[in-house]
C-alpha cells in the first residue's frame, strides 16, 4: 500500500515515485511467482494416488522475505507447493523450485552488478552502504561487514579466474591492451593488463585480467606465459596497439601468432604528430587504407598518404609504413571478421561500458581490491557479448584454410593433402 503524498510530491519514507515503482515491481514479481506455480501444478495435475488425490497442490506461502532490486528492496512471500511424487531413483521427495526467486535470492543479478560499479567510484564501505540506499531506497541488510565480505569473495573470484584451466578453450583470435581505468593500483604508471579472446565457436570470452606495465615486455611476457602454462595455445592472429611490449613478448611465448596493429591506435598516433589543421584530413586518409576493399587498394592508400604527408611530416608517415605488413595482416583472414580485427574496440568498448575511465574519489580501497572490481564488472559485461560476425568461418580459420582479400581460397583438407 502506497504512502499518504505531501505536497511536494513526497511521503513519510521518500519520493511518491520511487513508491510506485517498487509497488509496481512488487506485485509483478508477485504475480509471475503465482503463474509460475499455476503452470507447475497444472502440468503434473494428472499425478495422483491410490485414492485419486492430486500429488501436487498449493500449500499457503512461504515466510515473507526481502529482495534487493534495482527498483529497490521488495518483501516477497512467494507460493508453497507440496509436492508427494517420490523420486524412483534416489527415493527422495521431489521438491517444486522456482526458476524465477530461487530459495537462497536475495538480491537480483542486476543489483550485482552495481555493487561492484559504487566501488570503484571511491566509496568507503561506511559511503557505499548511504549510497545504496540513495540508489536502492535502502541498504536491506548490505552492512559495511556485508560490503567487506563481498569484495573479499570478488577477490578470491578473480583469483581463481586467473588459475583456471585454459586447455578445454581454444582462442583463434586475440585482442590486447593495457587500460588505465583511474583507479588505485600496486605501483606507478601500472594499468590492467587484459587479453580477449575468441573460441572456436565465435563467442568472445576474457582470457586474462592482470595488473602490470603497458610498456614492459616483461609484464606481457608473465601473463602469456601463464596463460601457456595453464594451456593455451598459440592463436592464429593477436590485435593490439604498436607501442605495447606485448609484441616481442609473443615473439617468445607464442611464436606462430600473426601481428595485427589496432587502426583506432595508429590514428591517435599519427593525429597526435601533425599539426590540427592536418589531422582531419588524415584521419579520412587512413580510413581510405583500412577500409580499402582488397589488399592492393590498401597499399596504393598508403603510398598516397605517403605522397601527401611525407614531404612535411615523414615522422607520421613512418608510422604506417613501418607497420605496413601488421596494419594490412587481417586481408588475409575472412572479410566477414574485418571489421572486428583492425581495432581493440571489443576491449575499448567494454571498459568504457562498465565506466572503467571515469575519475575516481580519493578512498577507492586496495590495488587489490580495484583490480577485483575492474573483474567483476567485466565479467558482468561478458555475459552481453555478441558472437562475431561469420562466426562459422573462425574454424576454418582455426584449421588452416587460406583467404586471400578475405575470400577462402583453400579449404583445410586442400591445405592438408
Amino acid at each position: 500500500m502506497l504512502s499518504v503524498v505531501t505536497d511536494d510530491g513526497s511521503t513519510q519514507s521518500g519520493s511518491l515515485i520511487d513508491e510506485i515503482v517498487g509497488e509496481g515491481a512488487r506485485r509483478m514479481l508477485a504475480a509471475a511467482l503465482e503463474a509460475e506455480v499455476n503452470q507447475y501444478i497444472d502440468e503434473l495435475a494428472a499425478e495422483r494416488d491410490e485414492e485419486g488425490r492430486r500429488l501436487v497442490v498449493r500449500n499457503g506461502r512461504h515466510q515473507p522475505r526481502t529482495v534487493t532490486t534495482a527498483a529497490g528492496p521488495i518483501e516477497v512471500r512467494a507460493p508453497r507447493v507440496n509436492d508427494k511424487r517420490v523420486d524412483e531413483t534416489t527415493g527422495e521427495r521431489k521438491r517444486f523450485s522456482s526458476k524465477i526467486l530461487a530459495p537462497w535470492c536475495r538480491k537480483s543479478p542486476k543489483v550485482s552488478e552495481v555493487l561492484p560499479l559504487l566501488y570503484l567510484h571511491g566509496l568507503s564501505s561506511g559511503d557505499f552502504v548511504a549510497a545504496l540506499e540513495q540508489f536502492l531506497g535502502g541498504a536491506a541488510g548490505l552492512s559495511p561487514a556485508t560490503v567487506t565480505r563481498l569484495t573479499k569473495q570478488w577477490g578470491e573470484d578473480h583469483a581463481a579466474f586467473q588459475a583456471r584451466d585454459l586447455s578445454d578453450r581454444d582462442f583463434v583470435y586475440v585482442w590486447s591492451d593495457g587500460v588505465r581505468p583511474k583507479v588505485r593500483l600496486g605501483q606507478a604508471h601500472s594499468c590492467v593488463l587484459v587479453l580477449l579472446g575468441v573460441r572456436v565457436d565465435g563467442t568472445k570470452e576474457l582470457i586474462a585480467l592482470a595488473e602490470g606495465l603497458r610498456e614492459s615486455t616483461e609484464s606481457w611476457a608473465d601473463l602469456l606465459r601463464d596463460c601457456r602454462r595453464r594451456g593455451m595455445r598459440d592463436p592464429e592472429l593477436v590485435v593490439g596497439d604498436g607501442a605495447m611490449g606485448l609484441w616481442r613478448a609473443l615473439a617468445e611465448v607464442f611464436p606462430t601468432a600473426r601481428h595485427q596493429r589496432c587502426w583506432v591506435h595508429k590514428d591517435r598516433n599519427i593525429t597526435n604528430a601533425l599539426p590540427k589543421s592536418a589531422q582531419p584530413g588524415a584521419t579520412k586518409a587512413m580510413q581510405e587504407i583500412y577500409n580499402a576493399e582488397d589488399r592492393a587498394h590498401a597499399e596504393k592508400a598508403i603510398e598516397a598518404f605517403a605522397k601527401t604527408y611525407g614531404a612535411k611530416w615523414p615522422k607520421a608517415v613512418a608510422k604506417i609504413a613501418d607497420d605496413r605488413d601488421e596494419l594490412l595482416a587481417f586481408y588475409d583472414f575472412p572479410a566477414e571478421h574485418w571489421i572486428h580485427l583492425r581495432t581493440t574496440n571489443p576491449i575499448e568498448s567494454t571498459f568504457s561500458t562498465v565506466k572503467l575511465r571515469t575519475k575516481v574519489t580519493r578512498g577507492a580501497g586496495s590495488p587489490a581490491a580495484a583490480l577485483a572490481m575492474v573483474f567483476k564488472l567485466v565479467e558482468s559485461a561478458q555475459a552481453r557479448w555478441r558472437a562475431i560476425t561469420g562466426a562459422h568461418l573462425v574454424a576454418l580459420v582455426r584449421a588452416g584454410a587460406r583467404f586471400e582479400n578475405g575470400i577462402l581460397v583453400e579449404r583445410p583438407e586442400a591445405a592438408a593433402a
